[in-house]
């Protein structure tokens, strides 16, 4: 089985159970208070921690509460520390969520830090880097360091996936340098500038991608399932359906999953498959890591869906 590594953010996650969201200047009477650690790079490495993989995190936590937690929390999950860093003088990241009755959510974040994952920081941590095979990078650390490292990583011949989350527009280097690229619909618009209104604009969009320099667009459909998008296949790999409870980590279970997949040497639509059911079984219970499912839960989900 290959070696993987995320590049990426730590952040402690507070999260805010709701009926319904607030309109601006309003004020409503929440239902629950919790702590989560999150954000997207620890996300998918535990997500990958809990699946059984070999993971390497790099990045970096404030020296305080929610810094000393979190190392706890990577511990317990079998996650490789030798990448991340406790920096002093800062605050470990943070992002506030609401999740309202629908399970939807709204997230707003402080990076902390995570704003001090630098070139520098990648270049102390390369000896481990470059013994790993897949690399994992979301976008709440520095765009500067994320096409740092990837050039880095590509001239090395390793392979990154790209979650482009949260959404916004990114320069058209990062694209040479990506293997498998996942979007969501509002990722996708973002990116492209192409309004996604059905399969089409969504086939439009993903080879506007493809022509930009990315191999494999993975476009995330939520329940839907996936869209596979190259230069000669669009290919629909259905999800799973489940009573959601909180999808806030959906999007990061479904990385996980599928790098886990790929460094098994499954193929691409059965990697995609079960990011699928990662990624629907991360939704049925609150929290972002405490609802990642272990190998042995994804393996019998998927074997009851296919009865």
């Amino acid at each position: 089985m290959k070696k993987i590594c995320v590049v990426g953010s730590l952040n402690m996650d507070l999260v805010v159970t709701v009926d319904r969201f607030p309109q601006p200047g309003e004020t409503i009477t929440g239902r629950e208070f919790a702590t989560y650690p999150g954000g997207k790079g620890g996300n998918q490495a535990v997500a990958l921690g809990r699946l059984g993989a070999d993971v390497l995190m790099i990045g970096k936590l404030g020296n305080d509460l929610f810094g000393e937690q979190y190392l706890v929390n990577l511990k317990e999950n079998s996650i490789v520390l030798d990448g991340v860093k406790v920096e002093e003088g800062v605050s470990s990241g943070i992002a506030v969520i609401e999740v309202d009755s629908t399970g939807e959510n709204h997230i707003v974040i402080v990076p902390g830090a995570n704003g001090k994952v630098d070139r520098a920081f990648i270049e102390g941590n390369w000896p481990l880097m470059e013994q790993r095979d897949i690399f994992l990078f979301q976008l709440e650390i520095p765009i500067d360091t994320v096409l740092y490292a990837m050039e880095k990583l590509k001239k090395a011949g390793k392979t990154i996936i790209l979650d482009p989350a949260p959404a916004r527009i990114l320069p058209d280097e990062i694209f040479l340098n990506v293997d498998y690229i996942t979007p969501n619909e509002t990722e996708m618009e973002t990116l492209t500038g192409i309004r996604i209104k059905d399969v089409d604009d969504l086939k439009e969009a993903g080879h506007w991608l493809i022509k930009k320099g990315v191999k494999n667009v993975i476009a995330k459909a939520g329940k839907k399932g996936a869209y596979l998008i190259t230069s000669d296949d669009f290919v629909h790999v259905p999800g799973f359906s489940v009573k959601a409870v909180d999808t806030t980590a959906a999007g990061d279970s479904f990385n996980a999953g599928f790098a886990f997949a790929l460094a098994q040497g499954k193929e691409i639509i059965e990697s995609i498959r079960f990011a699928n059911a990662v990624g629907a079984i991360s939704t049925t219970a609150k929290g972002a890591q405490s609802a990642m499912p272990s190998l042995k839960q994804v393996e019998a989900f998927i074997g009851q869906q296919m009865r």
